[in-house]
């Protein structure tokens, strides 16, 4: 599997800049939230979110170079995304992230809450600062998307009735939104036409989808070495994703473990194996390369070029961490 970094070359430079202004841009008033911040940002990551920002910026503005707008769109998504982990880790109680102590387990849950906070604010005061209502348009309402994803989940934990549309619309205010309406914001900042726009919105929407459906099968299929959590955690969570709600229609019985949250000896265990002898798995696999293909459709009307085939190969990628 190639690794998604090696997909960014041609914004290689970029995401060093990127990496270098993240930590100036929390400046140090506050030592202890510059410590946290500096933790999270030193953490690395894939980066993927604003080197989508960057390639799509390279990809809609061939004849010249990007601008210090372009630049500030990627760092104030990476803000965004950063900020968005901080709190989904004190609501999971996760200790470790990408490897690494979560902020919450370093600094406690009131710094990491509040850390979360000032990334937020500080995101929306650079976003203000592009002076670009429409992009402030599309950041903000990520920031609104994020929220209700959190909280859809957090209603729905353990209700074996949802559907497959309303799983899609939390993945897309959890994962997709950020994607989708920075990419559109870029093409915003580059002054691509309004259609170009809607496709790049489409591009990272369904892009954004995929990558959840794809992060929601690991769960299932991965070891705990890969994913950083014990395999089918999602699931003792109560958060129900394609592959249990495809099961569901095959497997009755597993409706009647989930009601009763697993509460007895063997129950989440007796679970998985009942979705692993469904075609839960196999049928999430089809949703995530459906939309996949949707995402390589949307960013093909861009003229061609390098970060152009990097975006359509990020794609393949998303699928790609399913083998």
């Amino acid at each position: 599997m190639t690794p998604a970094t090696s997909l960014f070359t041609p914004v290689e430079a970029d995401l060093q800049i990127l990496a270098d202004n993240l930590k100036q841009l929390v400046g140090n008033r506050h030592p202890i939230l510059y410590a946290a911040a500096e933790h999270l940002f030193g953490a690395g990551g894939k980066r993927i979110r604003p080197a989508i920002v960057l390639l799509i910026s390279r990809a809609t503005m061939l004849e010249e170079d990007i601008t210090a707008r372009h630049r500030r769109l990627a760092e104030i998504t990476e803000m965004i995304h950063t900020a968005s982990l901080v709190h989904d880790d004190v609501v999971d109680e996760s200790n470790v992230r990408r490897g690494v102590p979560t902020v919450h387990s370093l600094f406690g849950n009131r710094i990491a809450i509040l850390a979360g906070d000032f990334l937020f604010a500080q995101s929306s005061w650079y976003l203000a600062n592009l002076n670009n209502l429409d992009v402030v348009k599309l950041l903000s309402e990520v920031i609104m998307d994020l929220a209700a994803g959190e909280i859809q989940q957090g209603l729905n934990r353990f209700d074996a009735s949802i559907s497959i549309e309303s799983y899609l619309q939390k993945s897309y205010y959890k994962t997709a939104s950020l994607i989708a309406n920075s990419a559109k914001a870029a093409g915003l900042i580059s002054e691509t036409s309004l259609e170009i726009a809607e496709h790049l919105y489409n591009y990272g929407r369904h892009l954004g989808l995929a990558f959840q459906i794809v992060d929601d099968i690991l769960d299932f299929t991965s070891s705990t070495d890969t994913l950083g959590k014990p395999a089918g955690s999602d699931l003792k969570s109560g958060n129900l994703t394609a592959p249990v709600l495809y099961a569901l229609e095959e497997k009755p019985y597993l409706e009647v473990l989930i009601e009763r949250e697993f509460a007895q000896e063997g129950d989440l265990e007796q679970a998985l194996a009942l979705i692993d002898d469904s075609r839960g798995i196999q049928r999430a696999r089809e949703l995530a390369d459906h939309h996949s293909k949707l995402a390589t459709e949307n960013i093909s009307i861009l003229a061609p070029s390098e970060s152009r085939q990097a975006l359509i190969n990020l794609t393949d990628y998303v699928l790609s961490r399913l083998y």
